[in-house]
């Protein structure tokens, strides 16, 4: 179940983005984060103190979070995004993390279709999101999920310099 996080949930959160930043560096996992630039334990409290970070259980868990909000990045400027979407009608997903033991379970697609219910709940049926260009299995589990990639953005992203960030979107129709 998809739920918005609370204050109690940063220790689980904070535990997920250091699973993946240790998996990352010994070489296990490329995403394109940097230990204590992004993400870390203060942008978790950030995005729970502003009532947008989310988590999904499993088992009494936490197995999965991000933030979901109406904030595109300034980057997505330079996109060549296909759907000519209104701000207010654009969901956006953030920093999407799965538990690394949790991998394989389905909870990243869960997740996603949470997120767009969300979105649906919300009369915002464009959805946006992205990913660094080395996060291949992210890639793989979006397209997989129908969305598409309509351009990737060089920049310093998150503090991140050197980013291919990735854009991806999808419109819901139903």
């Amino acid at each position: 179940m998809m739920r918005l996080a609370t204050l109690s949930d940063l220790d689980a959160i904070d535990a997920i983005y250091q699973e993946i930043h240790t998996g990352e560096e010994a070489g296990r996992t490329t995403i394109g984060w940097v230990r204590s630039i992004y993400p870390t334990r203060a942008t978790a409290e950030a995005a729970i103190r502003a009532g947008d970070m989310f988590v999904l259980e499993a088992g009494g868990r936490i197995v999965a979070a991000a933030r979901i909000n109406q904030e595109q990045v300034p980057e997505y400027a330079n996109c060549p995004w296909a759907a000519d979407a209104p701000p207010e009608q654009v969901m956006v997903l953030h920093t999407l993390v799965v538990a690394p033991a949790e991998s394989g379970k389905g909870y990243g697609s869960r997740f996603v279709a949470c997120y767009e219910d969300y979105a649906r709940a919300h009369g915002c049926p464009y959805l946006r999101m992205d990913t660094n260009e080395r996060n291949r299995t992210a890639r793989a589990l979006y397209a997989k999920l129908g969305y598409t990639e309509p351009g990737i953005v060089d920049c310093a992203f998150n503090g991140i310099p050197g980013v291919r960030l990735v854009c991806l979107e999808k419109t819901l129709t139903d």
